[in-house]
């Protein structure tokens, strides 16, 4: 979806008023956790599924918890769920002998690479919380918007009309992916926005989304200095918090819970395998 029909639909939606979220009072919050350091994604996948779990097996007594996960991975390719493996067979083998995972993701969209310097955001949310329930092209465009807000207001960088999806900082040079998934009005997976320079000389390696004519850049190329990835993820958050009208919580990872010990076990993961590439072994 592109930004260009995002805009089409928010004014839509403002015109005739089709949308009418819920006041902010009579929702509930939404947990965020930012986790420490680049994550294994497959260990980060099964965490979201044990997360969807948990949240279907809750929802039935509304006690089931929202909640946004912010982090970085360790190097990974990952390719989108219609691309399938005899198709991708010579670029996991080339990708993986420079030093990154690769991955069949359940999202949307095409071969992408997540890394350090690149903060990818999780929501697990539930659409029906909204009155009506929120469609998945409503849930996309406000995170198209809360990426590009994000560039606006802290950086005062814009963003440009693009056919694709995601956001982009002119024609040929795309900062930010959006892949989603859906289920039982569920969200999964979500969006990833480049950062620091370090993700940049992974993504020349492949033909990133499918776009041949495009190239990857991040904050700290627009910028030309670096930027603090936590204070990131503050920001970011607290743009989910007003785009999706919540109230945001820090999640505690000790708090007892069966997803407070999952994030705490990823977490102790994280640790335990140590470094990575910093960049692709050509």
């Amino acid at each position: 979806m592109s930004p260009f029909h995002c805009e089409k639909y928010f004014l839509y939606k403002s015109a005739r008023a089709k949308h009418r979220v819920l006041p902010l009072s009579m929702l509930p919050p939404v947990f965020v956790y930012l986790f420490k350091r680049p994550l294994p994604y497959t260990s980060t996948w099964n965490l979201q599924e044990t997360i969807h779990r948990l949240q279907l097996a809750l929802r039935k007594t509304g006690d089931h918890p929202d909640i946004l996960l912010l982090l970085q991975h360790r190097p990974v390719y990952t390719a989108g769920r219609r691309q399938n493996e005899p198709s991708i067979y010579d670029e996991r083998v080339r990708l993986q002998n420079m030093g990154a995972e690769f991955v069949s993701a359940t999202r949307g969209g095409q071969l992408t690479y997540h890394g350090p310097g690149q903060i990818v955001g999780y929501p697990m949310i539930d659409l029906s919380r909204y009155a009506p329930t929120m469609t998945t092209r409503d849930f996309v465009c406000r995170i198209q918007k809360l990426l590009k807000d994000h560039l606006q207001d802290s950086h005062n960088i814009p963003s440009v009309h693009s056919e694709h999806t995601g956001v982009f900082l002119d024609p040929t040079t795309k900062i930010a992916s959006i892949g989603v998934q859906v289920r039982h009005r569920l969200t999964s997976h979500g969006f990833a926005i480049n950062i620091t320079n370090e993700p940049l000389s992974w993504f020349n390696q492949i033909t990133a989304c499918g776009l041949d004519d495009v190239r990857a850049g991040s904050i700290e190329s627009k910028l030309n200095k670096p930027t603090a990835l936590g204070d990131e993820m503050r920001r970011i958050a607290r743009q989910f918090g007003k785009l999706f009208v919540r109230d945001m919580v820090v999640l505690e990872q000790n708090d007892g819970s069966e997803i407070g010990k999952a994030i705490a076990a990823l977490e102790r993961e994280a640790k335990d395998v140590g470094d990575w590439a910093k960049a692709p072994i050509i």
